[in-house]
């Protein structure tokens, strides 16, 4: 069997909404075949800076994914670092999939209008989406 693709991919997401974090990486680390690094800004381990030199150093960490997948709760439309991140994969061309929320229909309009495709939280849908949309390395 071939070696199995890295994902890189940056989780964008809420600290206050840590555990739809948190289940996206489990739900990613069970996948069947499939691989990946986070690239992601958890809580337990932030970039420690501020303003300025924040973003900068976010803008890195984000440079380097594959795919972005935005976990759209609709706390994302009140999130100015979330909002930043969304015009970030799209400024640089990075391919984004919205997460849509347990039991919801409703998906921010920046989600909306960013993401090449939105899907539910099954393991399948996320991974087939990861695997359509992921740009290859080196672009």
């Amino acid at each position: 069997m071939p070696a199995l693709r890295d994902y890189k991919i940056f989780i964008s997401h809420a600290w206050d909404y840590n555990d739809d974090y948190y289940r996206m990486v489990k739900l990613l680390n069970e996948a069947n075949h499939f691989e990946w690094t986070n690239l992601s800004v958890p809580e337990h381990d932030p970039i420690l800076n501020t303003g300025d030199k924040l973003a900068a150093a976010l803008n890195t960490q984000m440079r380097n994914a594959n795919i972005f997948l935005i976990l759209s709760g609709m706390y994302v439309a009140h999130s100015d670092w979330i909002e930043y991140e969304v015009n970030f994969a799209r400024r640089v061309g990075r391919p984004i999939i919205g997460i849509q929320p347990w039991g919801s229909t409703t998906v921010p309009l920046i989600v909306q209008n960013g993401a090449k495709e939105i899907v539910g939280w099954s393991t399948s849908s996320v991974v087939d989406a990861v695997r359509r949309w992921a740009l290859e390395d080196g672009r």
